[in-house]
């Protein structure tokens, strides 16, 4: 009986952090749908949030609960969310947060871990008062600009084209930022040191874009597309823009990279199946034709630019360090950077060497003024 009430308990318990498995990587080869789930913000595999390459704005029933609360006399809301052992996560306005001067914040929000969180509870319920002081100040700053992190190494005789490679380096406060995306911007950072003192030759120009302002809404990378590429609103393409090969982005945690979501563009399975070979050992042999959001590439794809973003093992990102105060230093796999980098330079180096460009999906219509604009403050 003992060693069954084991096998039981062991049955239910799920560690937080976890590889894919073959028959997950399988089962994502085989979906057809280009988006069959649906939205949801940041994480791994989470869907484009709109044709505008961003996410989508507060909702209503959001903003209709955070009035009812304001009318009830609610002075803050209190909240434990869905971690434990002094996990935190931490996100802001309960769906109605705003990056924009001016906008109402609702009732202030705050985050605490579960134990303590469950401890007030059981107070409560035992029908015994609670008494909670807290005093919350929250500025918002005058100086509203970011920037990006432009590099390149020059290409030889197409040097006129080129191809990007990207990550964002903003961050949530509660941690470091390690794993989002200090992650991503070094394994791209060392992609293009490898290139650069390998000495390989490169005959497309190699540009590396470090985003800022992607957790408010891709801001950085989507003001980049707009100048240099195309507006999204009129879909007037830019000089640039025929010369763009394509762009890969990496912004799903520290996990190993498996494969690649093709956003729809079948014409690149071919190309990308016969990149992947060298890396089959690794692990690294998944293509979906599905999408995914939630980061910098769909700033490019909206505008009708091949960009992709790479599948990762999800390791303790929804888990663990995304959004949370444990995104810190400590959670980063050194084994699976050092091998991302080397995958994403042999990527970059056939995109950049190949005599054409890479294929691309139909451009999109023109979307118009005032839509596809961004307002949560969610993401990667």
């Amino acid at each position: 009986m003992l060693t069954q009430a084991l096998r039981d308990v062991n049955a239910l318990w799920i560690p937080p952090a976890k590889r894919y498995t073959e028959e997950e990587l399988r089962a994502l080869e085989r979906e057809t749908d280009v988006d069959p789930r649906p939205a949801r913000a940041g994480g791994p595999g989470a869907r484009a949030g709109g044709p505008g390459g961003g996410r989508g704005g507060p909702s209503t029933f959001a903003q209709q609960l955070m009035q009812f609360y304001k009318e009830e006399g609610v002075l803050a809301l209190i909240s434990a969310g869905r971690g434990d052992g002094g996990t935190v996560f931490v996100q802001g306005g309960r769906g109605v947060g705003s990056r924009e001067p001016g906008a109402d914040l609702g009732v202030p929000s705050v985050a605490v871990a579960i134990e303590h969180y469950g401890r007030i509870a059981r107070t409560l319920a035992k029908n015994m008062p609670v008494s909670i002081e807290m005093e919350v100040k929250n500025t918002f700053s005058d100086d509203t600009k970011s920037f990006n992190v432009v590099a390149e190494i020059p290409g030889t005789d197409k040097a006129d084209d080129v191809v990007m490679v990207g990550a964002h380096f903003d961050s949530w406060h509660g941690g470091t930022g390690a794993t989002d995306n200090a992650a991503g911007s070094a394994v791209m950072m060392e992609a293009l040191r490898i290139l650069k003192t390998s000495g390989v030759k490169l005959r497309r120009t190699v540009r590396i874009g470090l985003w800022g302002g992607e957790e408010q809404g891709l801001i950085g990378s989507r003001e980049y597309v707009k100048q240099h590429f195309a507006d999204r609103a009129d879909m007037v393409l830019k000089p640039a823009h025929s010369k763009l090969s394509g762009y890969f982005n990496v912004d799903n945690g520290t996990g190993a990279i498996r494969g690649v979501y093709l956003q729809g563009n079948e014409a690149m399975a071919p190309i990308f199946e016969a990149w992947m070979k060298p890396f089959h050992n690794l692990g690294m042999r998944t293509l979906t034709i599905r999408d995914t959001g939630g980061t910098d590439h769909l700033s490019f794809d909206a505008v009708g630019l091949p960009g992709f973003q790479f599948i990762q093992d999800p390791v303790e990102y929804d888990t663990r360090t995304h959004h949370s105060n444990m995104d810190v230093y400590e959670r980063i796999q050194e084994p699976d950077m050092k091998q991302n980098a080397v995958i994403v330079a042999a990527f970059v180096h056939h995109a950049a060497n190949r005599d054409e460009r890479l294929p691309r999906k139909p451009l999109p219509k023109p979307q118009g003024p005032g839509r596809g604009t961004t307002t949560t403050a969610s993401g990667r």
